[in-house]
């Protein structure tokens, strides 16, 4: 198997990378949005309805 990032060949030890640069650079990816599923919803503009948030103002 074949390191997704760089194409070398995959570390046991790392798999699927062949090694811990790659996973991290992995993982930054997915930390900075470059991995993501398109959809058709509009964006929610960071608002949430979920239970504890009774310190927001009420929204009319």
């Amino acid at each position: 198997m074949a390191c997704p990032i760089c194409g070398q060949p995959a570390e046991p030890k790392f798999r699927p990378f062949c090694s811990k640069r790659c996973a991290d650079v992995d993982l930054a990816r997915w930390l900075g949005g470059r991995y993501r599923i398109p959809t058709d919803e509009p964006p929610t503009g960071g608002q949430t309805d979920l239970p504890g948030d009774e310190d927001d103002p009420p929204r009319h």
